[in-house]
């Protein structure tokens, strides 16, 4: 739930149904980076999970705990709208590696600090925002790199691609990491994620050497930050998709925020009951991904965000309710098939807002709104825990997304 999925522009409706899924590979770029990113996502899922673990471990406050969300999405807030505009400037192949031996090193150095007795909660943080930082320099250039990697009528089933990459690791990385934690701690879980992102600084080092995505360097000043801002805030519709991804995220962060206080203490489980949770998730997001593409064929668009925001606010309703693992786990795989949905008819819609020429730009702005829901929607769900309870502040998130969709499907123009 925690890294943005590669966004894509949507292809025609009928495009959908004669490209098949796995016809971008046949591009020897596209199909090295798809791999190497599988491996990267696994390390990034492996990390999320051991980070807030390791928090959940060392203190006892449920605000400390969703604090490791807070310093995973405070970046993109920070640095998001420079990172569109770097990204339209210079040579992405470039910004691409640096960005990725960044979080490599980060992700070394959160290794060392694990091997401590008793890891200073403040360092986990620090460490988790300096991962963040470089997440919010990559995804911009990410974004607008990938839809040139392949044909025009490939574009939807690459997107479709990146997210089963995305949502399989978010199944084997968690899961691994529960059964890992417990018989060797987090020290190889943090160590994988460094290694992780060999495949893909190789993959940009080709890229630099043999010219290939091609992109001359520009200059970086206020007039393209302005630009962007001007076009992103001058459309009413996409000002509307920007409130809307704020409370939706601001409201959805709660799950995995406070799943690790749910399962240590309403629960009353080890480390291993959090990676299954959160691999059901990742489950219901790879389901997602081949009951999706038949969906729109059939559904609007505003229609299956509104679907899917009810789902997963009744799955937050319903989690208190329910003391048993093995019966959470299926909801919380329905409640990654709406997840999967609310992403990326979010995505699509930002993506087809505006040109290629300012999409970079645009999209950082709406990703700026994505970690502003979830900055803001992690210290608060962390307060609503320590004020009410767990309990209590998953049924308040829940019932939000509720009225979201109820919004949502009273409007019908998305």
């Amino acid at each position: 739930m925690h890294k943005p999925n590669p966004i894509a522009m949507p292809a025609a409706p009928h495009a959908r149904r004669k490209v098949p899924m796995l016809q971008p590979l046949r591009h020897a770029r596209y199909r090295q980076l798809w791999i190497a990113n599988l491996i990267s996502n696994m390390g990034t899922w492996t990390q999320t999970f051991a980070a807030a673990w390791l928090m959940a471990s060392i203190s006892r406050s449920p605000q400390a705990a969703t604090l490791v969300q807070t310093a995973t999405y405070a970046p993109m807030l920070v640095f998001g709208l420079l990172a569109g505009v770097v990204a339209d400037a210079v040579p992405r192949p470039r910004l691409l590696f640096a960005a990725n031996a960044f979080m490599a090193l980060a992700a070394a150095a959160m290794a060392l600090l694990a091997q401590s007795p008793q890891p200073l909660p403040w360092a986990v943080l620090a460490l988790t925002f300096l991962l963040g930082t470089g997440s919010a320099f990559m995804w911009p250039a990410w974004q607008a790199t990938t839809s040139g990697l392949v044909e025009a009528d490939e574009v939807e089933a690459a997107a479709s691609l990146n997210n089963l990459s995305y949502n399989a690791a978010a199944t084997l990385g968690p899961a691994l990491g529960g059964l890992l934690f417990q018989w060797s701690g987090p020290v190889p879980l943090f160590l994988f994620n460094a290694l992780s992102f060999g495949g893909l600084l190789l993959v940009y080092r080709h890229w630099i050497r043999a010219g290939d995505v091609p992109r001359a360097w520009a200059p970086i000043n206020l007039d393209g930050f302005h630009t962007g801002r001007r076009a992103a805030f001058g459309s009413p519709a996409f000002r509307r998709l920007l409130a809307f991804t704020v409370s939706i995220f601001f409201c959805s962060i709660a799950f995995t925020s406070l799943l690790p206080v749910f399962v240590r203490d309403v629960l009353r489980r080890e480390a291993s009951v959090f990676g299954s949770l959160m691999a059901c998730l990742g489950i219901g997001a790879v389901l997602a991904a081949f009951v999706l593409p038949e969906l729109r064929a059939r559904w609007q668009r505003w229609q299956l965000l509104g679907c899917a925001l009810g789902l997963f606010g009744t799955m937050l309703l319903a989690m208190p309710f329910i003391g048993q693992p093995a019966l959470l786990m299926p909801l919380v795989v329905a409640g990654g098939m709406a997840w999967s949905t609310m992403i990326t008819t979010l995505n699509s819609t930002a993506q087809s807002a505006f040109p290629s020429e300012l999409r970079a730009r645009t999209l950082s702005i709406y990703l700026l709104a994505l970690a502003a829901g979830q900055t803001l929607g992690s210290l608060c769900w962390g307060r609503m825990a320590v004020l009410l309870d767990v309990p209590r502040a998953l049924m308040l998130a829940g019932a939000g997304l509720l009225l979201l969709a109820a919004m949502v499907l009273r409007r019908r123009d998305w």
